[in-house]
């Protein structure tokens, strides 16, 4: 009777051994087809799954950037960085551009929302200034600047930011030698006012850029620089994740604007987003899309800074975030937000999740460690 178990006990571990087997066989198998997909020119890949009416653009890769350290050394930039790093562009002389924008933060600051000016709270996220330059052509989480000078201006001025009366800063700055030097070797005169400033700012902050990731590489033929996983991470993105609808091109963002489902309609948190800058109720809820560059560096996500998981940030997305009821006495209420019919429910696996963080770990680069400049006297 014992032979006889044992027999049996060996014949149910060989069936078991062999279903295994089986299974890490046709899973291997399909990352190995997923890989011979992917590992070859992009111009070759599969096209993404892509709604009708949506902009898109193919995947680019960002270059290794050698000219950077002479490029902060051209005397406007070199002022602009000198101008970034100075808390005396502030009121309290405490509070610079970098206290929000911190290069050791990925270029933003960490926090649900920002902190300025005697600790006062604004009411969003900070954007991260990666790439800000190049990604984008309006700034701030609802567009509401057009150039990267205006949007150097903005937080200057704001109250709970840095509460500095721009119209006083030229005057200010005039007064300390070392800035008067800047400025005649930057624009040929010593002459300061705010329409300088504001130009060294950005002329700067369009320095700020992603570094050369593992994708790039991928994407540049060195294709053994993702791991199966990531590889089924970036065909989920392309494909049933429904990602590059939106986060698409070399920068992972389409740029425009769009409600998700988080405006917290006559809630707290509420937020109507573009819609108090263009005034078309169809802009209710709609914030920009951010670039995914380096997103992985950037928590916490979304323009309220409210999440910081990115497996939760991904359970929202598979959620759909189908547009909330009205509630009684909203039915005709022509500023109810209305989610973007882009957002769908995904039916991913947790295993296709962990393969969509997997791939967004690819995306995020080692970030490039800025020394911070000594302040003229």
């Amino acid at each position: 009777m014992k032979r006889t178990i044992f027999i049996l006990s060996g014949l149910l571990l060989i069936v078991v051994t062999s279903a295994l087997n089986n299974g890490n066989g046709a899973a291997q198998q399909e990352a190995d087809s997923l890989r011979a997909l992917y590992a070859r020119p992009v111009a070759f890949w599969p096209r993404p799954d892509i709604d009708s009416g949506a902009v898109w653009q193919e995947f680019a890769p960002i270059l290794p950037d050698t000219m950077l350290p002479q490029l902060l050394e051209q005397p406007q930039i070199k002022l602009g960085k000198t101008l970034f790093f100075d808390p005396r562009l502030s009121g309290s002389n405490q509070i610079s551009c970098s206290s929000c924008h911190d290069p050791d933060l990925a270029w933003g600051d960490g926090r649900t929302v920002s902190l300025g000016h005697d600790h006062l709270q604004g009411s969003r996220n900070t954007p991260s200034l990666l790439n800000a330059g190049v990604a984008h052509k309006t700034f701030f989480w609802d567009g509401r600047s057009a150039s990267l000078a205006d949007q150097a201006v903005n937080p200057i001025a704001t109250h709970h930011e840095m509460n500095m009366e721009p119209a006083l800063l030229s005057e200010k700055l005039g007064k300390i030698t070392g800035y008067r030097k800047l400025f005649q070797a930057a624009y040929g005169s010593e002459q300061i006012s705010i329409d300088r400033i504001v130009q060294a700012l950005a002329a700067f902050e369009g320095t700020i850029k992603s570094r050369t990731s593992r994708f790039d590489l991928f994407l540049m033929g060195n294709y053994r620089r993702l791991t199966d996983e990531e590889i089924q991470g970036l065909h989920l993105f392309r494909t049933k994740a429904r990602c590059m609808n939106c986060h698409n091109g070399q920068y992972f963002t389409d740029d425009a604007f769009h409600n998700i489902g988080l405006t917290y309609y006559k809630r707290k948190y509420e937020d109507l987003g573009r819609y108090r800058i263009t005034g078309n109720a169809a802009d209710v809820g709609k914030f920009r899309t951010p670039s995914l560059r380096d997103v992985m560096l950037t928590r916490p996500w979304m323009h309220n800074g409210l999440f910081d998981n990115i497996e939760g940030v991904i359970n929202i997305y598979n959620s759909g975030m189908q547009m909330m009821k009205p509630r009684p006495g909203q039915e005709g209420d022509s500023l109810f937000p209305r989610t973007d019919p882009l957002m769908k429910e995904l039916h991913l696996s947790p295993e296709e999740k962990k393969a969509v963080v997997a791939f967004l770990n690819a995306i995020t680069g080692v970030p490039y460690k800025m020394r911070r400049p000594e302040l003229p006297q």
